[in-house]
């Protein structure tokens, strides 16, 4: 059975054995009829999933692996805040008339922010120049209140780290911006991205933890999953390592009232063996990949469930 099961399932099971019921509070999120959206929820909850051994894939039911990777690439590689640069409808209830998601994401993701600590040669040494085949510039050569120094995006930062110093304790990328978020229509849920390298007897080994401010666990608990074993995977990949272990760390993780029948039919259903996920082009750029690059194969899994009522 799929390690990502039975995580999924006991999380499930002790969400509704133990969780707090909102129900009667004043809550922001409401269903399509009005009616507020309640919960029964957990605090904290923190899964470990070992990535050298199997992909964390759902079987219960089928993840919509590339649609996870789309999203992936919108936020992270794309940069974008804008619905019209993704294939799948996941933003459109948050969206305006211009297709924007606000000042979120993808725009937090293009910010560039000065650091002291890069080095010129090292910069070219890392990336083979200042700016990639496609034209992303990866920094710009600046000064600050007298300091010399370069504009980089976080993960441009985290990739040089990552291939200059990777047993630095400070390789993160963080999307909670407290001064704009008047200005995004949904606060980050997935926000933030801690990187830390370690050594096995092949060689270094990268581990992430995600941090997760709430999560919706039918209709993104194992989604957020799959995508950021992905991004692991993709970091691990352009700086020769292997990917090692990815810990979700969640601080709300949550089942809305409207789905928690659905919940207890999908956890009953069988269990199938990980999926096998592959990167299946040599790629040097983060900024090169695409969504056909990944493959699940040997992937068996359960029937979806339809027309899952989405809480806005």
């Amino acid at each position: 059975m799929s390690q990502a099961d039975v995580i999924f399932k006991e999380m499930c099971e002790d969400i509704i054995e133990h969780g707090t019921d909102n129900k009667g509070e004043e809550i922001r999120p409401r269903w399509e009829d009005g009616t507020p959206a309640y919960t029964l929820a957990r605090f904290g909850v923190v899964n470990r999933y070992d990535l050298s051994a199997e992909f964390p894939a759902l079987t219960f039911r089928k993840v919509a692996f590339k649609t996870c990777i789309d999203e992936l690439l919108w936020i992270w590689q794309k940069q974008s805040e804008n619905i019209r640069d993704l294939k799948g409808h996941i933003w459109d209830a948050w969206a305006d008339e211009n297709g924007s998601i606000g000042k979120a994401y993808g725009y937090q993701q293009a910010k560039k922010h000065f650091y002291t600590d890069v080095n010129e040669d090292a910069l070219i040494r890392a990336f083979g120049g200042l700016t990639a085949k496609n034209g992303h510039r990866y920094a710009e050569n600046a000064s600050l209140n007298g300091r010399s120094g370069f504009y980089m995006t976080q993960l441009d930062k985290a990739i040089y780290d990552l291939k200059t110093t990777p047993f630095s304790r400070r390789i993160l990328v963080s999307m909670w911006n407290p001064e704009e978020q008047f200005e995004m229509h949904l606060a980050p849920c997935a926000y933030e991205m801690t990187f830390m390298v370690t050594r096995d007897e092949e060689g270094s080994v990268l581990n992430g933890i995600l941090n997760q401010r709430s999560n919706d666990l039918l209709a993104a608990g194992n989604w957020n999953v799959v995508q950021y074993s992905v991004l692991i995977h993709m970091l691990a990949h352009i700086t020769g390592m292997k990917a090692g272990e990815f810990l979700h760390v969640i601080g709300n993780a949550h089942i809305y009232d409207r789905h928690l029948e659905i919940i207890k039919e999908l956890i009953k259903r069988p269990q199938y063996p990980a999926p096998k996920f592959a990167i299946t082009r040599e790629v040097k750029d983060f900024y090169d990949f695409t969504v056909d690059d990944f493959s699940l194969t040997d992937y068996t899994y359960g029937p979806q469930v339809e027309r899952i009522p989405v809480a806005v």
